[in-house]
């Protein structure tokens, strides 16, 4: 199932700003744990403490077009969530999917409406929670009350969503190639991959 990028945008019910691509980022900068919201509950992030409430942003940005690419079978379309490639190297890859969250959630999509998997190294909320075991770790995950991190070894193990988004942050080409049609089995509505196309095209046969 080849990903090759196109004009896109985040589709479905979204309808905030579109993720920003981040092709050019560079090893992810530490970020404040994120914590409860006005109107949702809190969403994972960095492991802390306390998880204090991150600074709002002072100005709206306005990202670029994100790349995106079609269902592979346009004729089941309505059973087949849309797909979208945020272009992104696997140092940045984590920092575009959280982006992407952000913007999902700032356009109206639930905390526990989002799935995130990681091909590479766990995202630091999820290395935190499974520091305490993998029963409280799943316990979270069962209670569906906010967004979830998964490494992609893992993530069979988790329930389908309506979005979910893939950091392809690293891990082994056949990792790659594992974990993208796993996580088109779990997205009901909307698949976000965070990666090099050219690696994406590459695990999957296709030339670049």
């Amino acid at each position: 199932m080849p990903l090759i990028p196109e004009e896109p945008q985040i589709h479905e019910s979204a309808q905030g700003p579109r993720a920003t691509p981040a092709s050019g980022r560079t090893a992810p900068t530490p970020r404040p744990v994120p914590g409860p919201r006005p109107a949702a509950p809190a969403r994972p992030g960095r492991p802390g403490p306390n998880r204090p409430v991150p600074a709002q942003r002072s100005t709206p940005r306005e990202p670029a077009p994100a790349k995106s690419v079609n269902p592979a079978n346009p004729t089941n379309a309505a059973a087949t969530p849309q797909l979208q490639l945020i272009p992104a190297s696997a140092a940045g890859a984590l920092d575009a999917a959280e982006e992407a969250v952000d913007l999902l959630l700032e356009s109206g999509r639930a905390p526990n409406e989002v799935l995130v998997i990681t091909t590479g190294d766990l995202h630091p909320w999820a290395a935190h929670e499974l520091s305490f075991g993998e029963t409280s770790y799943w316990a979270q995950h069962d209670a569906r009350d906010d967004v979830f991190y998964a490494d992609a070894s893992a993530a069979g193990r988790a329930a389908p969503r309506p979005v979910v988004v893939v950091a392809v942050n690293g891990g082994t080409d056949t990792t790659v190639a594992t974990a993208l049609p796993l996580a088109l089995t779990r997205a009901a509505a909307l698949l976000i991959v965070c990666g090099d196309p050219q690696q994406i095209n590459t695990v999957l046969g296709v030339a670049a």
